[in-house]
C-alpha cells in the first residue's frame, strides 16, 4: 500500500508540556483518513507540523516519499478550525491572491475559480468583502481556496463548522467526489457521525499519544464485544430469560408495545451466535437478530474514558 504520508516518531513539546509524544501514523494514498481525539490531544499541534507552520522536535514526516521541505507547501491544502480570510477584502480579490501564494498562475486561479464558483452557486460574491458573508459563507470561500490548486494532501479542520445541514452535506458531497478524483483527504472533527459517513481510516490521538490507527472497519472489528440485538415473539418471557441468564449476560430487555415484542441485547461471550439464535426459536418466534457493531462514537469515549 501507498502512502501520501508518513509520520515517524514525532516528538513535539512546548517547554515542560508534551503536545506529541513518540507519534507515528501513515495515511495511504487516496484514502479519507480521520484525525480523531479530545480537545488538548495533540491533533493541531500535528496538523501544523504537516504544514511547516512549526516543526518537530524529533522525529520525521515524509510527503509522497520525500522528507518534508518548504517546497511541499503547495502540495497541500489546508482548511484550520479558525478561519484566516481577510475581512476588508473583496472575495475575488484575495482568492486570486492566495490561489496565487501556492504557486498558480493569475490565469490559471482565475479559470479554477469561474469553476468552482459557478459550481457553488457563489459568482455573486465575487466583489464582496468577507465582513459581508454569514459564517456559512465565508466558509465556502475558504473551502474553494483550500482546494483550488489541486494539492496533493487535503487537510481539513472541523470543515462542516459553520455550515447549516444543506450546505453540510453540499460539502460533504464535494469531499466524496475529491476523493474520486484522487485526492487524499486528513479529516479531523469532533462530529463522530460524519467520520462514519466519510472515513476509510483513522487514527485516535489521546493525551499526545497515539492511542488506535487502522482501517475503520477493522477498528471496529477489534471493539466487538459479542453482542447480539434481538427482537422475539414469546409466550414464555419469564423462561425465556431465566434460560439467556443462566448461559449469557442480558444487558438490555424491554417491550415494544405494538406488538409486545421482546427486544433483547445478549453478549454471549465465547459461545456462538447460531447456540444463542436456537435457544431463542425454541421459546418463540425471532424478529430482529443482529450484532451490535460498535460506532466510532462508541470507541471514542471507551478509549478515551479509559486512558
Amino acid at each position: 500500500m501507498e502512502h501520501i504520508l508518513e509520520v515517524s516518531d514525532v516528538v513535539k513539546k512546548y517547554g515542560d508540556y508534551t503536545a506529541l509524544n513518540h507519534v507515528s501514523l501513515s495515511v495511504p494514498k487516496g484514502s479519507i483518513y480521520g484525525l480523531l481525539g479530545p480537545n488538548g490531544a495533540g491533533k493541531t499541534s500535528l496538523i501544523r507540523i504537516i504544514n511547516q507552520i512549526t516543526m518537530p522536535d524529533s522525529g520525521r514526516v515524509i510527503l509522497d516519499g520525500e522528507p518534508l521541505q518548504p517546497k511541499h507547501i503547495q502540495s497541500i491544502g489546508y482548511l484550520p478550525e479558525e478561519r484566516g480570510l481577510y475581512k476588508t477584502m473583496k472575495v475575488g480579490e484575495q482568492c486570486l491572491y492566495l490561489a496565487q501564494l501556492k504557486g498558480m498562475s493569475k490565469k490559471d486561479a482565475k479559470a479554477q475559480l469561474d469553476f468552482w464558483f459557478e459550481k457553488l452557486e457563489i459568482t455573486s460574491w465575487w466583489n464582496k468583502k468577507i465582513q459581508e458573508l454569514s459564517k456559512g459563507m465565508a466558509q465556502k470561500i475558504q473551502f474553494v481556496v483550500c482546494v483550488l490548486h489541486k494539492p496533493k494532501l487535503l487537510i481539513f479542520d472541523e470543515p462542516f463548522s459553520g455550515f447549516d445541514p444543506v450546505n453540510a452535506n453540499l460539502i460533504k458531497d464535494e469531499i466524496l467526489e475529491l476523493k474520486r478524483q484522487g485526492s487524499t483527504i486528513i479529516f479531523s472533527t469532533h462530529r463522530m457521525e460524519s467520520v462514519e459517513e466519510l472515513c476509510d481510516y483513522i487514527a485516535l490521538i489521546h493525551k499526545s499519544n497515539k492511542l488506535i490507527e487502522g482501517k475503520l472497519d477493522d477498528v471496529k472489528r477489534q471493539y466487538r464485544t459479542a453482542t447480539y440485538r434481538i427482537g422475539v415473539l414469546t409466550q414464555n418471557t419469564e423462561q425465556l430469560l431465566y434460560q439467556l441468564t443462566q448461559k449469557y449476560t442480558v444487558a438490555q430487555t424491554h417491550f415494544k408495545s405494538l406488538n409486545q415484542e421482546l427486544q433483547l441485547e445478549v453478549a454471549i461471550g465465547n459461545d456462538t451466535p447460531n447456540n444463542l439464535l436456537s435457544l431463542l426459536l425454541n421459546n418463540g418466534m425471532v424478529t430482529h437478530f443482529e450484532e451490535k457493531i460498535p460506532s466510532v462514537n462508541d470507541i471514542f469515549i471507551q478509549t478515551v474514558t479509559q486512558n
